[in-house]
């Protein structure tokens, strides 16, 4: 996993190496322009899943071309990480004593931490509508999405002394759910003569129509059969290198 990070790390700082000199001006016309970025985003949860978490934020990447029609055309990914679960003393309670504690291997009771865990990857296309900002690639941006949710429960034993909830055993109370997935973004893009300030920022909704991935859950004595209907609601915001292609310093005549 930190080797792929590293990876991905190494390629897009050599990107951009390669990319943010080109010579263009975003303020004489609409252009071509690929772009890479990371992203952020916080969001808010909601139906099924607004049972089961609170709020939580995201990391990622994003790729999008930007066409000279002004269409956009793309694909990203991200990472849900989170704190807030709901009903957590709830979802060990099979295996907790009267007073709520996980009693460990030396009959103590153990310190266990729950937290949100998922990934959300899309394809997307909409378009840039230049009713504002400071040139004819900078402006509105209303975008959809067609892809994949996942989210879970990850149970961690800080001392890794509860047989309980390690390994196989944790999957029967992680209550990994996943599915297809819409999503759709309203927001600003900014392209600008400088290179390393492009950015877009929004909002974006996502809806995902899940169901358990695990064959049994601990909790319900049996596979969970229910369908569920989750959703995210939040801000999102990334930086973009645009992949202008580079014009060459030479001029000739003739």
């Amino acid at each position: 996993m930190i080797s792929s990070i590293k990876y991905i790390l190494g390629a897009f700082l050599l990107s951009l190496t390669l990319f943010s000199n080109a010579q263009v001006n975003v303020s004489e016309s609409s252009l071509f322009a690929p772009m890479i970025g990371p992203t952020f985003s916080f969001q808010l949860p909601g139906g099924d899943l607004a049972e089961r978490f609170g709020s939580n934020f995201t990391i990622g990447g994003t790729f999008m071309i930007k066409t000279q029609k002004n269409l956009l055309l793309g694909a990203d990914g991200n990472f849900i990480f989170g704190g807030n679960l709901k009903n957590e003393e709830s979802l060990l309670e099979s295996i907790s004593t009267e007073e709520g504690f996980v009693i460990d291997r030396y009959g103590s009771p153990a310190e266990i931490s729950l937290y949100e865990r998922g990934f959300h990857v899309q394809v997307k296309a909409g378009k840039l509508f230049n009713i504002i900002g400071p040139n004819p690639n900078s402006g509105l941006i209303i975008t959809g999405g067609l892809g994949y949710l996942q989210h879970k429960i990850r149970i961690e034993n800080i001392e890794g002394s509860v047989p309980q909830v390690m390994g196989d055993y944790a999957k029967g109370y992680d209550k990994l759910s996943g599915g297809p997935a819409i999503s759709e973004f309203i927001g600003y893009l900014h392209l600008g003569n400088k290179k390393l300030f492009n950015f877009f920022a929004g909002i974006e909704l996502v809806q995902a129509w899940t169901k358990a991935k695990r064959a049994y859950d601990f909790n319900l004595m049996g596979k969970d059969e229910s369908k569920r209907f989750d959703t995210f609601f939040g801000a999102k915001i990334g930086w973009l290198v645009p992949l202008y292609p580079k014009v060459p310093d030479t001029f000739y005549y003739y």
